[in-house]
């Protein structure tokens, strides 16, 4: 099966089950909002799956490719790219040298200006920055930043941890029109791990609630907003 299948994954902190026996799946070009609480095994979930975290049992496969225990590095090569929760620009380099790394490994230089280009008219700002240091941007034009970053590698399935974290509520709401827009003109698999379950859920395709590294459910976003079940169990209103 093309795109993202996980099957009863199985990841561990120590004694506790962070991921106990999920499954779901993404199809090619879907977006997909996975939504938890604090503890819920959101961001177990995406390190595991990019080789920064162990896993106990399961299986996960992108376009029928396991992705499991590989080396990060080697899933960027493949297309998968994973954007952490604030901490993936390096604070001492440029914005220009920050985007410089998304390219660093790609052998078609061309491209890499053609796709850079493409990122500085998405994030106009990030232009007007180029020779500041990381450390001086904003929350907003960080993410910006290390969305941006992720970009120029080309991917076909982008992983995102959190981008709304800390961000005001206008620049939320920029940052998920620029996710939903890449996703639309790129045919771009992305999945969203977010606890502002409401703005991640009305841009997702799917959303796959999770709780205590189970799942709870999986379906149409739209469906999981109108069930009143749900929203107050897990969406928060």
């Amino acid at each position: 099966m093309s795109g993202l299948v996980v099957n009863d994954l199985h990841v561990f902190h120590g004694a506790i089950r962070a991921v106990d026996g999920l499954s779901f799946s993404v199809e090619t070009g879907q977006l997909a909002a996975i939504i938890g609480a604090n503890g819920a095994g959101k961001t177990t979930l995406l390190r595991a799956l990019t080789g920064l975290k162990s896993v106990q049992s399961g299986s996960a496969t992108w376009n029928g490719e396991s992705m499991l225990r590989q080396k990060p590095e080697n899933l960027v090569r493949q297309g998968i790219v994973h954007v952490s929760d604030g901490k993936s620009v390096i604070p001492e380099l440029s914005v220009k040298e920050n985007l410089a790394l998304g390219g660093l490994w790609r052998r078609d230089k061309k491209d890499v200006a053609i796709v850079t280009k493409e990122v500085l008219d998405l994030f106009p700002r990030l232009g007007e920055r180029m020779s500041q240091s990381a450390d001086t941007l904003s929350g907003g034009e960080r993410q910006m930043l290390a969305i941006g970053r992720s970009l120029i590698s080309r991917p076909s399935l982008l992983l995102l941890d959190e981008p709304s974290l800390g961000l005001a509520p206008l620049v939320i709401e920029q940052i998920f029109q620029a996710i939903k827009s890449l996703q639309a003109r790129l045919n771009l698999t992305v999945v969203l791990v977010e606890q502002n379950a409401m703005g991640a859920l009305r841009i997702a395709d799917i959303g796959v609630i999770v709780n205590l590294g189970r799942l709870v459910t999986v379906g149409p976003s739209q469906e999981l907003i109108n069930n009143p079940a749900l929203r107050a169990a897990y969406l928060g209103y």
